[in-house]
């Protein structure tokens, strides 16, 4: 495999290519970790699991969760943090009104 070459973006995004996507098997909504060499120029991307019983071909409800709600959301960026608020109170919203309407 030859080298490739990406942008970084102004918001610091960078588009893995497709073809380093498929060799390695990286899909929509994989969770990714970021691990930055001793070198301070080389980062190591992996998909990874937040399970510990999916390794064993277990679905996602048939585990003790290792992190809580709370501790994932800790984790986030407060960008991050402020877009999972938005998204979850518009849901909540919709099913408010959802629920009224069908009472109506």
């Amino acid at each position: 495999m030859g080298k490739m070459f990406r942008v970084l973006g102004k918001r610091g995004r960078v588009t893995i290519p497709y073809e380093i996507r498929q060799r390695v098997g990286f899909a929509y909504n994989d969770i990714l970790s970021f691990t930055e060499d001793p070198d301070g120029r080389t980062v190591v991307v992996k998909r990874e699991r937040l399970c510990e019983g999916c390794a064993d071909g277990q679905a996602p409800g048939d585990f003790n969760d290792t992190v809580t709600l709370e501790e994932f959301l800790d984790g986030l960026s407060a960008d991050q943090q402020r877009a999972a608020l938005i998204h979850l109170s518009v849901k909540w919203a919709e099913q408010q009104g959802g629920d009224l309407n069908a009472g109506a």
